[in-house]
């Protein structure tokens, strides 16, 4: 069983050290140190990763927060000055993803590097990232499943139970299972990047990448399955009941996206790509 120490590490004065923002920020730390490594070794320019990663860091939390307040907008519209008031919880990692790729396309026209071969890279971060990051909703108590009885069930206070759970103590650690998938996702990224960067399996340039969205894609749409907190079209959760979850429907589309990509790769025939030899020619995004 699992029970949360509540959100809060330390209070020094007027500051309260979140244990949420403490992840994010060893997983920021981690993810350049590694991504800074995966870089030189494809031969990227020297300094890229940590010129990059702040302004990813900053334009992925902004669009996590936008598309988490679009889908939401009925509980802001009356407030909408709370829209701000990201420390409040309230992010989506799609629109993370969608508002990071799009920064990433632009840095890599304006520094002129290739795109696939900077996204490579940084798929292996991000993973290893959020497999952190999820414990998070741990010590905040939040996106938890449906209740179970489960030994590894989780323990959620009334004050963060939905209405219609108020009666039910133990809930799906939602959290735990996306963190160890996207922890197996890491594994397989890295050991895949390894075996590519030796020659040993032919690893194009974007391949990786739609690994990375395929594996988490197919987890996403299984774990959202469980949780009580979706963001919905046409219905309100926690039942969603008629309606759409959003994260199934973007994982879906992700996930053929990312199987597209890969039969595509492959369809063109060995890769003829060196990571000495890339170059502006391979950013466009």
């Amino acid at each position: 069983m699992f029970t949360s120490p509540g959100p809060e590490l330390i209070q020094l004065g007027p500051l309260t050290l979140r244990w949420y923002g403490l992840l994010i920020a060893l997983a920021v730390l981690i993810g350049l140190n590694l991504s800074s490594q995966l870089a030189r070794s494809r031969q990227l320019e020297n300094g890229l990763i940590s010129d990059l990663l702040p302004l990813l860091v900053l334009t992925s939390v902004i669009g996590a927060r936008i598309y988490y307040v679009a889908f939401e907008w009925r509980n802001y519209a009356d407030q909408w000055t709370k829209a701000l008031a990201i420390w409040e919880g309230g992010i989506a990692i799609h629109g993370a993803l969608l508002a990071g790729t799009l920064t990433l396309i632009l840095f890599c026209r304006w520094r002129r590097q290739p795109f696939w071969d900077v996204l490579d890279v940084l798929v292996p971060s991000v993973a290893l990232g959020q497999a952190i990051g999820r414990w998070g909703n741990f010590f905040n108590s939040e996106a938890f499943g449906v209740p179970t009885d489960l030994p590894w069930k989780l323990f959620i206070p009334f004050a963060n139970r939905p209405a219609v759970y108020a009666d039910s103590e133990f809930f799906h650690p939602t959290f735990l299972y996306e963190s160890i998938w996207n922890l197996v996702l890491f594994l397989v990224l890295i050991v895949l990047f390894r075996l590519g960067s030796r020659g040993s399996i032919r690893l194009p340039a974007g391949a990786l990448s739609c690994v990375y969205l395929v594996g988490y894609s197919l987890g996403r749409v299984w774990i959202e399955g469980l949780r009580i907190d979706p963001l919905c079209i046409g219905a309100l959760p926690p039942a969603c009941e008629g309606g759409l979850r959003i994260a199934q429907l973007m994982s879906g589309l992700l996930m053929v996206a990312g199987g597209i990509g890969l039969a595509w790769l492959y369809s063109r025939g060995p890769s003829h790509r060196e990571p000495s030899q890339t170059g502006p020619s391979g950013s466009n995004g």
